[in-house]
């Protein structure tokens, strides 16, 4: 794919539009959840009773950490680019949606995401299931193979994979999933530089 020719951009948001800085060890102890297990994952097998007031301790969390988000190197320059040429533009995060527009107004990006085009936990089953992706899709009325996710995690690579959207790897000091990136780049400055 030319990415300069890309009219369909998904993002992830933690750690790929924002600086990461959830410590997911620390949210697993303090939630007791076995270090190797997925945190939503985990929670979505517990009984309801049980779920509950571990969700709502996991919301408030990540809500202060959405009121304090900073925007990862080149992010902000990348979107505003991509939505002055017209773009269409999604998030898929294994975030809340309305923590993640919280965390689009504090980058100063929530004008180039139409809310719709948000997909949190609740809309969208989390990375690395395709369904965002798919969803994203259908509503754009395009091709899988014409969306690129970018992101800084396995998760969102395995997602764009399973979709046929063309993954790109941000944000990391290598590349450590060669077998499922289609373009790695440093961050979003490199990306920037090459549409």
């Amino acid at each position: 794919m030319r990415l300069s020719e890309a009219r369909h951009w998904v993002f992830d948001m933690d750690g790929t539009l924002t600086v990461a800085v959830h410590d997911f060890a620390a949210i697993r102890r303090a939630l007791e959840i076995p270090p190797q297990d997925d945190i939503l994952v985990h929670l979505a097998a517990l009984p309801a009773e049980r779920a509950a007031p571990k969700r709502a301790w996991l919301l408030e969390h990540e809500r202060a950490l959405a009121e304090a988000a900073q925007p990862a190197g080149g992010a902000a320059e990348l979107v505003r680019a991509l939505c002055e040429r017209g773009c269409r533009l999604g998030l898929l995060t294994r975030n809340a949606h309305e923590l993640a527009l919280i965390t689009l107004q504090r980058i100063g990006l929530d004008d180039c995401f139409l809310s719709d085009d948000v997909l949190g936990r609740d809309e969208a089953p989390p990375k690395p299931d395709p369904g965002g992706l798919l969803h994203l899709a259908a509503a754009w009325d395009v091709a899988p193979a014409h969306l690129v996710m970018v992101g800084d995690h396995h998760h969102d690579l395995e997602c764009a994979r399973a979709a046929g959207a063309y993954g790109v790897l941000v944000n990391q000091p290598t590349n450590p999933w060669p077998e499922l990136s289609d373009r790695y780049v440093r961050d979003c400055f490199e990306l920037l530089a090459q549409l």
